[in-house]
């Protein structure tokens, strides 16, 4: 283990990371990955609570998709997708149709999340450019949004924490405060929410629609803001005004897609279809980068033409389509069907819930648990009366996070809030250790007992 991680010290530069961290915290070097679990070279055990960043679905290592991939490999790993085409994307693309709302009927291949972002973005403005609406140029945001981390990603997120030393570099958007629904300031509780807040999103639609081309969201939780969880009311009255004022519609699926709200995709909440929607994460399961935008005939028909005039989208990646990532997409797709799996999970989000509500609820620590679907979060407070933050200086959730992993289990903060977001092969005793282990991790930061009687046999 220690010369492993001597040398990747030596040589490598980890992401989201303060490197002079790993002089006193050493990356953990893991061998395996069994189902829900990972495991160190020393054969120490952790549950990935956090699905490796999002994208984990099945478990890892799982079977099934190893099997497809293996399959895949032997006939075909890549080939250009300019003018040529291949079998698994193309019933991929067919699946995807299939399964997204209704009017999303045109798929755009690429290979990350942030890259779809962009092609959303760029195909808003051209559509708008090459049908006569020449001063839409401009797109909105909600604060502590995140959409990626490349530039025109990063000019539409929200978050200081990635964007602010970027500013000079980036386009100039519209930013509108965002949902917040526990320290809401119009008074509402969840329960009673009519989406008052989109007062402000209303506002400026309304002010400056002829210079708008699209407005991008993140549909139902603004994931790297704390997993901020808002009404499915504000996305139909969002909708309802992007349609009245020619208005794109850009949801950004990509931490939300593929059941993780507990519907296939987060959109589906409010019972709307957006303009474009970005897909990324967990659509290969884990398995390998890939990414698609979808998008309406209509969209796609501004950019049919004699190629002379130039209304063709040019966007593209050396790994497009990538046939062994479009395996692992066709395979994982197959298992929501074959395995129940939006209805299963609907009773594992239930565990979720029985365990970590009233620990959270009666937590001099927690200000607040949240849920959707297989998505659960624990906002730690300094003064929970006052739901006033910690000082982000000391580094709680990061301490905690340190803590929980000598208990067998991997949590990624943000900031003070610690998520749950595990594969859905998790069984009972998994979400038991998951919650377990989170609390104890906490007391154990703040000096507290924590007593825990077990909830279930």
């Amino acid at each position: 283990m220690y010369d492993l991680q001597r040398k990747d010290l030596e040589y490598i530069w980890h992401p989201c990371s303060q490197m002079k961290d790993y002089e006193d915290f050493p990356p953990i070097v893991i061998e395996r990955g069994e189902g829900p679990y990972i495991f160190d070279v020393l054969g120490n055990r952790y549950i990935d609570a956090v699905s490796s960043w999002w994208v984990n679905l099945f478990g890892h290592c799982n079977k099934r998709i190893n099997d497809a991939v293996k399959r895949q490999l032997d006939s075909l790993e890549h080939v250009i997708f300019a003018n040529f085409s291949h079998r698994p994307a193309i019933e991929l693309a067919g699946k995807i149709v299939e399964i997204t709302p209704q009017g999303l009927n045109k798929v755009f291949f690429a290979d990350n999340g942030s890259s779809a972002v962009e092609i959303a973005l760029k195909l808003s403005f051209q559509y708008h450019l090459q049908t006569g609406s020449c001063e839409k140029k401009k797109f909105v945001a909600l604060s502590d949004a995140y959409h990626g981390e490349t530039l025109g990603a990063l000019a539409v997120g929200g978050l200081d924490l990635y964007s602010k030393i970027y500013k000079p570099l980036m386009m100039s958007t519209i930013k509108v405060p965002g949902p917040d629904c526990y320290r809401c300031k119009y008074g509402k509780e969840r329960t009673c929410c009519e989406a008052e807040c989109f007062c402000e999103m209303e506002k400026i639609l309304e002010e400056k629609h002829r210079e708008i081309c699209g407005v991008i969201i993140e549909p139902m939780v603004q994931a790297a803001a704390g997993m901020k969880i808002y009404s499915a009311k504000y996305l139909i009255k969002l909708r309802e005004a992007c349609s009245y004022y020619n208005i794109h519609l850009i949801a950004d699926e990509i931490a939300v897609g593929f059941g993780r709200t507990g519907k296939m995709f987060a959109c589906e909440h409010g019972g709307i279809s957006p303009d474009i929607m970005c897909l990324s994460k967990g659509l290969t399961a884990g398995y390998m980068p890939l990414s698609l935008v979808v998008t309406t005939q209509k969209i796609y028909d501004a950019f049919y033409s004699d190629y002379i005039e130039l209304k063709a989208f040019l966007h593209s990646h050396s790994y497009t389509g990538n046939p062994l990532a479009c395996a692992a997409a066709l395979e994982s797709l197959k298992i929501f069907e074959d395995d129940d799996v939006l209805n299963k999970n609907r009773e594992k989000s239930g565990l979720f819930r029985k365990l970590a509500e009233s620990l959270a609820h009666s937590h001099p620590y927690v200000g607040e648990f949240r849920q959707i679907g297989m998505i659960a979060a624990l906002e730690l407070v300094e003064n929970k009366a006052q739901k006033k933050e910690f000082d982000w200086k000391k580094r709680v959730g990061y301490n905690i996070y340190k803590l929980a992993l000598k208990k067998g289990l991997l949590l990624r903060p943000l900031g003070n809030v610690l998520y749950f977001m595990p594969p859905y092969v998790v069984g009972q005793k998994d979400i038991e250790d998951i919650v377990s282990g989170a609390f104890y991790a906490i007391n154990e930061y703040f000096g507290l007992d924590f007593k825990y009687k077990r909830m279930f046999p």
